[in-house]
């Protein structure tokens, strides 16, 4: 069976995630490098392995990670639709089972927030790995002073990490903000769409969404 390490080593993989990531960084983009997919991937496995989810579907969430930002490559926007098709080329060519497919794509399709949605227990653990990713090691610009407010509150966040309960039902992210860098008032004007959609992915894994910044919870 296909597991994400085979897709680490294909060198169709590996150069479509480089270019992408290269795209992103010329229009001034965060980060979406190896870094970032091998997060996503290892957080999105452990999400459903918390929650007692069998191992293939951990591996198919781990699979689902790595590749969700492939679409990049292409463009932008869109992303997510562009890039499930992509990987629909890809899981093919590497003879992954069709229904293993439509769960991997459908996942890759769903994480983004301005159309995506927790359609299945894949693309729920997608969408709470991917947008747990908040941290200063992703900005690019060298230029504190020209950072625009993405810059400015990703910067901000020292500390990230998502805490998984499953005897409470209870999924949370716990964020560190530097507050003279960025105010948590600012998190939320860019990332409240993100945090509704974790919710609803979380609700569909049957657990409740918490955010705590600082100490203090917030959701």
């Amino acid at each position: 069976m296909l597991t994400v390490e085979d897709l680490r080593t294909d060198p169709e993989v590996t150069t479509y995630i480089a270019r992408g990531n290269d795209y992103l960084g010329a229009m001034g983009f965060t980060e979406h490098s190896p870094r970032h997919l091998n997060l996503v991937a290892k957080e999105a496995s452990r999400i459903l392995e918390s929650l007692g989810y069998p191992h293939r579907d951990c591996e198919l969430a781990a699979i689902a990670g790595y590749l969700h930002d492939v679409g990049n490559m292409v463009s932008r926007q869109d992303h997510g639709q562009t890039g499930a098709m992509l990987a629909y080329q890809i899981l093919h060519r590497l003879q992954m089972a069709p229904e293993e497919i439509a769960l991997v794509i459908s996942a890759i399709g769903n994480h983004e927030e301005e159309y995506g949605h927790a359609v299945n227990h894949v693309a729920s653990a997608l969408i709470l790995a991917d947008k747990s990713d908040v941290h200063r090691s992703r900005v690019r610009n060298p230029d504190i002073g020209s950072f625009d407010i993405h810059d400015r509150v990703n910067y901000a966040v020292e500390q990230s990490a998502l805490r998984i309960e499953p005897e409470q039902k209870l999924i949370t992210m716990e964020l560190i903000i530097n507050s003279e860098i960025s105010t948590v008032m600012e998190y939320f004007e860019i990332f409240l769409t993100r945090m509704i959609m974790c919710r609803r992915a979380a609700a569909f894994l049957g657990c409740h969404f918490s955010l705590v910044i600082n100490g203090a919870k917030l959701l």
